[in-house]
């Protein structure tokens, strides 16, 4: 049996991998929590700041995706910020939600 039109469509979108969606949900499950908060710096700097630091970087969400898998250092101070336990799709919705905290 052969699908197509508009049947084809919704069953290839309910059968299709889900995206990572991010939200605080998503944030406080991959305990990010534990070094950052909206508003103000905790560990490491507040999700403010890092979405007005980036606010006209085209190219924030991958490259503070890979920052979040790899981890770094020195971008807001001395204090490492160690490899994170998320994927690449994870850690760039979690960046395009945090780049949406200003």
């Amino acid at each position: 049996m052969s699908f197509r039109g508009p049947l084809a469509v919704t069953l290839a979108l309910l059968l299709a991998p889900a995206p990572a969606l991010a939200s605080a949900e998503l944030a406080r499950s991959k305990n990010c929590v534990a070094c950052h908060h909206p508003e103000r710096k905790m560990i490491g700097p507040s999700w403010n700041a890092i979405a007005v630091r980036h606010a006209d970087d085209q190219a924030a969400v991958r490259t503070l995706g890979e920052k979040l898998v790899a981890g770094g250092s020195g971008a807001w101070g001395p204090m490492p910020m160690p490899p994170q336990a998320v994927s690449q799709a994870e850690a760039e919705a979690l960046v395009a939600w945090i780049l949406t905290q200003r």
